[in-house]
């Protein structure tokens, strides 16, 4: 079975990865609407239309959409006999597609980007993840060949897309823009560039990937690399331990963590509250120390999960 590709795995990481901040997947959904998103009519009506390959963007978009605008959303597929019947996922939106393009500030005329939208890293972080999820791509890191590009319809726009790499902050990538038939093709090819834009971006995952290719091939040493890379990881930890700390708090706040039911999620909102900054493989350890039985990183997310889902409920005031 031929592994998928790399760019895949890349936009598969970005769709499972949590977003705390509303205003980064409002910059993620912002990108990739402008690029990938188009306005049809039909039956005298408009329709908001986003296509993709992919199931699990779409599936990711959809989601996304429908949580943050409770919107209309369809998500539809055909299967396209002629193109190897490769599977076409389309989501339609039509009486909230005018509130969404008015609150993302998207045009599709203007090659504008809205300062509304991007206004620091985090939310610059998120439309550059947008924009890589519709149409950006990577080569493999098992070749040599560095390459990352993300192709757009429009000069202009690619313009004020490549300027959002130098607002943020540290940033050493500089993109190029070069015009393939009728796109324009932000790309830069440096690996260590490649490697600092999947950290932006948030596939921290597969910037590990890379970096272990590119370091079995070449037999160089990167450590340099790798510090930002355990850095990048531990950042991701602490800050996922901060948001489950003060979601377990606002949990106490309204029912009180002594009276939640389930005695595993019980248990593990103490320890986190007790140790903000470990790992889910640390916390996985303390509660298999006091259940005594084996308790799995996999185990604690889902207990995260509901969790998370306990603070939705209760932050929506149901």
């Amino acid at each position: 079975m031929r592994k998928q590709s790399f760019t895949r795995e890349v936009k598969e990481e970005l769709c499972s990865n949590e977003y705390p901040s509303q205003d980064r997947l409002r910059a993620l959904l912002a990108a990739y609407i402008r690029i990938n998103g188009s306005l049809v009519f039909r039956d005298k009506k408009s329709y908001l239309s986003l296509s993709s390959e992919n199931a699990k963007i779409s599936a990711f978009i959809y989601k996304t959409l429908n949580d943050i605008y409770k919107s209309d959303a369809r998500l539809i597929y055909e299967t396209k006999t002629n193109l190897g019947k490769n599977r076409i996922y389309t989501i339609e939106i039509q009486e909230a597609s005018e509130t969404i393009l008015e609150d993302l500030d998207i045009s599709f005329l203007e090659g504008k980007i809205s300062k509304n939208i991007v206004r620091n890293d985090d939310t610059i972080s998120g439309y550059l993840a947008g924009a890589f999820l519709a149409s950006g791509s990577v080569n493999s890191p098992a070749t040599s060949n560095y390459h990352l590009e993300i192709a757009l319809n429009s000069e202009n726009y690619a313009k004020w897309l490549s300027k959002l790499f130098s607002k943020y902050k540290n940033s050493d990538i500089e993109p190029k823009i070069v015009k393939r038939r009728e796109q324009f093709v932000i790309y830069f090819k440096k690996s260590d560039q490649i490697s600092n834009f999947l950290i932006m971006i948030g596939a921290v995952s597969s910037c590990l990937e890379f970096e272990d290719a590119r370091m079995n091939r070449d037999l160089v040493n990167s450590q340099n690399r790798l510090t930002n890379m355990d850095t990048a990881n531990m950042k991701k930890i602490y800050e996922t331990g901060l948001r489950q700390v003060e979601e377990i708090k606002l949990i106490d706040k309204v029912v009180g963590i002594e009276n939640i039911e389930n005695s595993k999620i019980r248990l593990l909102c103490s320890l986190r509250l007790e140790n903000e900054s470990a790992s889910l493989v640390d916390l996985a350890i303390l509660m298999s120390e006091k259940l005594g039985k084996d308790i799995t990183k996999s185990n604690i997310n889902h207990l995260f999960r509901s969790i998370h889902e306990m603070y939705q409920r209760y932050s929506n005031g149901h």
